[in-house]
């Protein structure tokens, strides 16, 4: 009555999936929901999904695709089974952006022998099974009463369900919307047509449009300017000594006089967001991918009012933000010197002083984007002389290391963020004579290390814990910029955040909008002994 061969499959490949790849979803539901006070509600809800899950295969599997709709099912359950339960992560759609965007070094950090067996074990193995004792190949047609039965009856069975506990699903559905995005394959299964979906509708560009288009090139008596933006990765502000931290993180810029803001939020908690984010005059309350690709944003008003912009890469990339300006990629022995089993941060202050010559005479920005504290292979980061702190996690497989050894690799990677800096700041003291001067250091999103069971980032902004949102931004400034730290010190706990960066960047070079910045705050604010004119 409820039953074919393709059927039977069907149902047993749900069954499998929903036992083996949904841990992370009962430990998020019992967190919400003790499971000793609201078991019920508990069992409910894994049925809910469970019932879910099944009407989804039924309807999805027919005939001859139907052993390979499940065995793709099968591997991506599996892997996603494994992230979700290792790093305690939501694989929403950007999570999926960034999966997709993910380069093969990345890719390699994040692979494992734990990996690799768990994904042989839970997906590989049962999708051979699949294939030998699939049925033979059935039209459309075939067993459709059946399914329309089995439909039927699994509709009752959700609606029970829901029926049961109607106050407390309306209260899940309401308050705990992320969760259910651990409901494995049904999540990431949405994630990736929403993703699909956005790819879709964005649209070439033809036209960029413009931002600032009353911006104001002033006057600036003095030199010209030359100023360094580091772009950190993954970097938490409450793991800088200089915000408050135990440990000594931060030696050599405390010898420096630096200021550091330490109540700054990002745009976003994955680089995918973040960082197109925090270079648009969007905002966050504002952001969409879509049309910060279809405009200008801060570098390349920059370039028009005649900035001479360079982007150095030792990430990934810089998620389009850099398209239209002098890119170099850091990341290879080709451009950069200071290479051992990776390419340093350090390198990319080499052969600086030749891009400066080159550009004599003209206003500088020169953005330099780290590999910083890109997880989980945290030890991988620096050279073995900054391996201070320990015992450290060795691995990217942070759930085998405790808690103190997770920090310390994490803490070693900050360590040596503070020496690269120091470096960028001793880099441009040789120039202070010559150009008003200045650092600005601005990370792209923070990492959660353990807490409550949760490593790594991106996870959805209205559920993510502060450690990945609430991020590090220090500024350095030479003796004849127009800033000077005394000037900016007094602001370092005002609540900046990303949206601020698009009007720093263009007050820092003498561009004024009143449309676009006349309200907004600046991490510079405002210094009533600036010596402006206005070239109209």
């Amino acid at each position: 009555m409820f039953s074919t061969p393709n059927i039977r499959l069907v149902l047993i490949v749900s069954v499998f999936i929903l036992v083996t790849g949904n841990f992370a979803l009962f430990h998020r539901l019992t967190e919400i929901y003790p499971f000793v006070e609201k078991w019920p509600f508990v069992i409910a809800l894994m049925g809910f999904f469970s019932f879910s899950t099944m009407l989804f295969l039924i309807w999805t599997c027919f005939g001859k695709f139907s052993k390979w709709v499940l065995t793709t099912f099968l591997v991506t359950s599996a892997f996603a089974a494994y992230y979700m339960d290792q790093f305690g992560v939501v694989i929403d759609r950007d999570m999926i952006a960034n999966m997709m965007e993910t380069n093969p070094q990345e890719f390699a950090g994040l692979v494992s022998i734990k990996l690799v067996v768990h994904v042989l074990l839970i997906g590989i193995i049962p999708s051979m099974l699949v294939f030998k004792f699939a049925p033979m190949s059935t039209s459309f047609g075939s067993g459709l009463k059946v399914r329309l039965r089995l439909t039927a009856l699994l509709i009752v069975l959700c609606i029970l369900s829901i029926s049961l506990f109607t106050a407390d699903f309306a209260s899940f559905v309401r308050e705990h919307k992320i969760t259910r995005m651990y409901a494995n394959p049904l999540g990431f299964t949405y994630s990736l047509i929403s993703y699909g979906k956005t790819q879709f509708k964005r649209q070439p560009v033809y036209v960029l449009k413009h931002t600032a288009a009353d911006a104001k090139k002033l006057f600036h008596i003095g030199n010209k300017k030359l100023i360094i933006l580091v772009v950190g990765e993954t970097a938490r502000s409450d793991r800088f000594s200089l915000n408050g931290y135990n440990k000594e993180t931060t030696p050599e810029l405390k010898k420096l006089n630096v200021v550091s803001f330490k109540n700054v939020t990002s745009c976003g908690t994955a680089t995918k967001i973040s960082l197109p984010c925090m270079f648009s005059n969007l905002g966050r309350s504002n952001y969409d991918e879509n049309q910060a690709f279809q405009q200008e944003n801060a570098l390349d008003v920059l370039s028009e009012y005649g900035v001479k912009v360079l982007w150095r890469e030792n990430n990934s990339d810089s998620k389009g933000v850099a398209t239209r300006i002098p890119y170099q990629y850091f990341k290879s022995p080709t451009l950069n010197p200071v290479c051992d089993e990776e390419c340093r941060d350090i390198g990319m202050l080499s052969g600086l002083d030749q891009y400066i010559k080159s550009h004599e005479g003209k206003d500088i920005l020169i953005v330099l984007h780290q590999m910083g504290n890109h997880g989980p292979e945290y030890y991988r980061r620096y050279p073995e002389n900054f391996r201070r702190f320990q015992p450290m996690c060795m691995t990217g497989e942070l759930g085998d290391c405790t808690k103190q050894e997770v920090d310390n690799a994490y803490d070693n990677a900050i360590l040596y963020t503070d020496y690269f800096l120091a470096n960028v700041i001793k880099f441009l003291k040789r120039y202070d004579e010559t150009y008003s001067t200045a650092m600005l250091y601005v990370a792209d999103h923070g990492e959660s290390l353990g807490e409550r069971g949760i490593y790594l980032h991106a996870a959805p902004y209205v559920i993510a814990p502060k450690v990945q949102t609430h991020i590090p931004v220090i500024i350095w400034t030479g003796k004849y910029f127009d800033y000077q730290i005394e000037d900016i010190q007094p602001w370092q706990d005002f609540p900046f955040s990303h949206d601020d960066l698009f009007c720093t960047l263009l007050i820092a070079n003498d561009i004024y909008s009143n449309k676009t910045c006349g309200s907004k705050e600046t991490w510079f604010l405002k210094n009533k002994n600036l010596k402006f004119k206005d070239t109209k």
